[in-house]
């Protein structure tokens, strides 16, 4: 069974720091697209930062770049996302996903591609 659980969500005032992990089992991220979604209270799912797990290509959301930094650590099979001068606009539940062994991600689809997604972690950004 894959499970994708994700950690390091919590409190933090605006212009804060926070790490977020995401570690897999059941699958390892080899030969996909990792990345991370979320979704604040009454709104729709917002991409976030994704990483090819190859290559190690990635790709961010206009709203977070330069402020957001994915990363992958291939020993331990995690991604992590650092969110620095974080907003309260940022305030979400942010989950972790991954496309399947092959998979690529797609920014028009309601999912992004994504196949395997974890339960989210909240992240709260206070004024």
């Amino acid at each position: 069974q894959v499970q994708l659980v994700e950690s390091g969500g919590g409190w933090v005032q605006a212009g804060g720091s926070l790490r977020l992990s995401c570690a897999a089992s059941g699958r390892t991220f080899s030969s996909s697209v990792v990345g991370w979604v979320r979704q604040a209270p009454g709104k729709e799912r917002e991409f976030v930062a994704a990483i090819r797990w190859s290559t190690g290509y990635t790709v961010y959301a206009d709203s977070v770049k330069g402020r957001f930094t994915i990363s992958r650590n291939n020993a331990q099979n995690t991604v992590s996302l650092q969110m620095n001068s974080l907003k309260p606009e940022d305030t979400a539940v942010y989950h972790c996903a991954a496309t399947g062994y092959g998979g690529t991600w797609y920014p028009n689809d309601p999912y992004f591609g994504m196949r395997d997604w974890g339960k989210g972690t909240l992240v709260t950004v206070s004024s």
